[in-house]
């Protein structure tokens, strides 16, 4: 696992960083408000990959649970993380990579995506509480709720030092945290 620090004027861009080749899936993983959505359409863009949402794969007893403020327990996301899993497995086996959001807030969820066919590799997006709390005040149309991520960031379980990834800092602008990971999967390609 490596680390990117930069600061929010983006300090760490590397410009004029080659697309590097991708092979596997990079899931784009942290707690609610870290910019899974927006990062992940950025990084399949400039990859030319297909992106996928998470949130798309969560049964609706789920969705009705947080919704109401209620946190996921294990045993709901179980199945949620199998099927992220499947579908991952379905892309390598048709000869595609792509880049999918999910919150992986645990290695033990990181381990069940990690059993799809083909390399999974990991972006968290990590930040502070407060930068966090302040995007989700501010963004319509979600159905996670702002009192839900103290129990995201209770049960976050960093990218550890074995795992296949990288940690980048969210204060950073968005483009400035697409050219650290690009530069990170080049230098692994």
């Amino acid at each position: 696992m490596d680390t990117v620090v930069m600061n929010a004027t983006g300090d760490a861009r590397v410009a004029g960083t080659p697309r590097p080749p991708v092979t596997g899936h990079l899931v784009v993983m942290g707690v609610a408000g870290s910019g899974k959505t927006t990062t992940a359409g950025m990084l399949a863009a400039r990859l030319g990959l297909d992106v996928a949402e998470a949130d798309e794969f969560h049964p609706q007893a789920n969705i009705d649970k947080m919704s109401a403020g209620t946190p996921l327990t294990d045993a709901d996301r179980a199945p949620w993380l199998a099927s992220i899993r499947d579908w991952l497995t379905g892309e390598t086996d048709a000869g595609r990579s792509a880049v999918i959001t999910c919150s992986a807030l645990k290695r033990s969820y990181r381990d069940v995506l990690r059993g799809a066919h083909g390399r999974v590799r990991f972006v968290h997006l990590d930040g502070s509480p407060e930068l966090l709390a302040d995007r989700m005040a501010h963004r319509s149309g979600h159905f996670m709720p702002t009192a839900l991520l103290p129990s995201q960031l209770a049960t976050l379980e960093p990218l550890e030092g074995d795992e296949d990834g990288l940690t980048v800092d969210v204060a950073a602008a968005p483009e400035a945290i697409i050219d650290s990971v690009l530069a990170w999967l080049t230098a692994r390609a």
